[in-house]
């Protein structure tokens, strides 16, 4: 279970302070069963060219985040880690955002008893739902591309306590909220002004609306 950040702005701006709040509140936020975002993180903003570019640790974010000085940018989003798994620990290429050209990706969640009649690219649980929502995004807008992507993980899911799943484009940030447990933890904040933010924990700079369970955001 983890804890994520998008930033849109119609001009570049300076996300550094945003970013160094983010960090504290993930120092002082646990998970439901206790465990805290300390396996890494990652952040992602579009450059001058509009091309993403990426900053990844496997240290804490609260230790070393704030030591990374973001440029200005239109479109900026960071992760913090929990691993599920101690054999997942240590591994860069599991910390988010994961990219491609066009999207950023976030996950923050927990699924059990995941099983399909196929084999899906990926070898965690956030990499395998990249995957899909990629699939579906060939095909579909993003926020269908969403509403497919929660579809097809529910029904091949035993159990579901949390599935919060972002994406970050040129043009806007989307997010779904859902959750069946841990409704504090899970649900989602925005804050819809000249900066638009998406949030897994409030920031004490703006102020925030929740999401509700199952909602589809873009901003």
């Amino acid at each position: 279970m983890c804890r994520f950040l998008l930033i849109k702005s119609k001009q570049p701006f300076d996300a550094n302070e945003l970013f160094l709040e983010f960090t504290k509140v993930c120092k002082n936020s646990l998970a439901p069963d206790g465990d805290r975002q300390a396996d890494g993180w990652g952040i992602s903003w579009l450059d001058e060219s509009n091309s993403w570019q990426i900053k990844k640790s496997l240290k804490p974010i609260w230790n070393d985040g704030a030591s990374f000085k973001i440029p200005k940018s239109r479109t900026f989003t960071a992760h913090a880690r929990s691993a599920s798994f101690p054999n997942q620990k240590g591994i860069i290429d599991y910390n988010q955002p994961y990219t491609n050209g066009e999207y950023s990706f976030l996950f923050n969640g927990a699924l059990f008893g995941v099983k399909f009649d196929r084999e899906v690219a990926g070898k965690i649980g956030a990499q395998k739902i990249w995957t899909l929502l990629q699939e579906e995004l060939k095909h579909s807008a993003v926020n269908k591309a969403l509403e497919n992507v929660r579809a097809l993980l529910e029904k091949h899911s035993t159990q579901i306590t949390g599935m919060n799943i972002a994406l970050a484009s040129k043009k806007n940030i989307t997010a779904l909220c859902r959750y069946q447990q841990s409704a504090d933890y899970f649900t989602l904040h925005y804050h819809d002004g000249d900066i638009k933010i998406i949030s897994s924990e409030k920031l004490p700079s703006y102020d925030f609306t929740p999401m509700k369970n199952s909602e589809i955001i873009q901003l």
